[in-house]
């Protein structure tokens, strides 16, 4: 079988124009169908009477969902969120912060997918390099503690040539995605990833650079390929219908310590 998970920065759905507007995230989102959606900067703070973004993404995903709360004040919340088709359990927030730095939480959870249980672990990670460098530890831990496939998704903020996410995560997760994201107009660096254990569950991926309205960020999507368990058919060759206009989907994927350019 084969789904779609998609991660995405929405800059607190504000976009070039320094416009607040949900709507066209959930836009981009409804082109693409995720089943398996990771959003970061989900910012409800300030948003005076408008109904709080963390209800309005739960209430149009109609699935599951998880969320991080990472900074909260009188009149709202900031953080990221990791939303699923499929029911799940064994759900943690799994603090990553550090002692003067922005607060960091992993969104961690088991996900009944169709083909069997699936580790999903939702990140936003630190802008300082040795910040970083202590988050992928925490993070590498977890992983190995997972006796299940991991998919890992979210804004790395690992901007350097094999840098120390890369470095720690690479051996872990030899699937992972190598799209350009930042800055939206004109995307230079590979901050916003999937990852995934083993590394022939990632399929095709791509970015949509119409999302570049909606926010400072491109997001990440990918198809994700479930073998069949015992007594199934194999349908991995199925190909899902894409959205047309969009960037067309590509088999580069970053694995040991190759890279591809988009």
């Amino acid at each position: 079988m084969t789904f779609r998970a998609m991660t995405w920065n929405i800059h607190s759905a504000i976009g070039p124009d320094g416009r607040y507007d949900l709507g066209r995230v959930i836009r981009r989102i409804q082109a693409h169908q995720p089943d398996l959606l990771a959003l970061q900067e989900v910012e409800s703070r300030g948003r005076g009477e408008r109904p709080s973004p963390f209800e309005e993404l739960r209430a149009f995903f109609e699935g599951h969902a998880l969320a991080a709360e990472t900074m909260t004040a009188h009149d709202g919340a900031y953080g990221h969120m990791l939303l699923s088709r499929w029911p799940m359990r064994r759900e943690r927030l799994v603090d990553l912060s550090l002692t003067g730095r922005e607060p960091r939480i992993a969104i961690s959870a088991l996900v009944d997918a169709p083909r069997g249980p699936l580790h999903v672990i939702a990140v936003h990670l630190g802008l300082k390099a040795w910040e970083r460098r202590e988050q992928a530890v925490r993070l590498a831990d977890l992983i190995r503690g997972s006796r299940e496939p991991v998919l890992v998704m979210g804004d790395l903020n690992d901007w350097a040539w094999r840098g120390p996410v890369w470095r720690r995560l690479a051996p872990l997760l030899p699937g992972r995605t190598a799209v350009r994201t930042f800055p939206a107009r004109l995307p230079l660096l590979r901050l916003d990833r999937i990852l995934c254990r083993p590394a022939a569950m990632l399929g095709r991926s791509w970015r949509d650079t119409r999302a570049a309205t909606a926010s400072d960020h491109l997001p990440v999507i990918a198809e994700i390929i479930q073998p069949p368990q015992a007594g199934e058919d194999d349908d991995r060759g199925q190909v899902l219908a894409r959205p047309e206009g969009l960037e067309p989907p590509t088999n580069r994927v970053e694995a040991g310590c190759s890279v591809q350019l988009s």
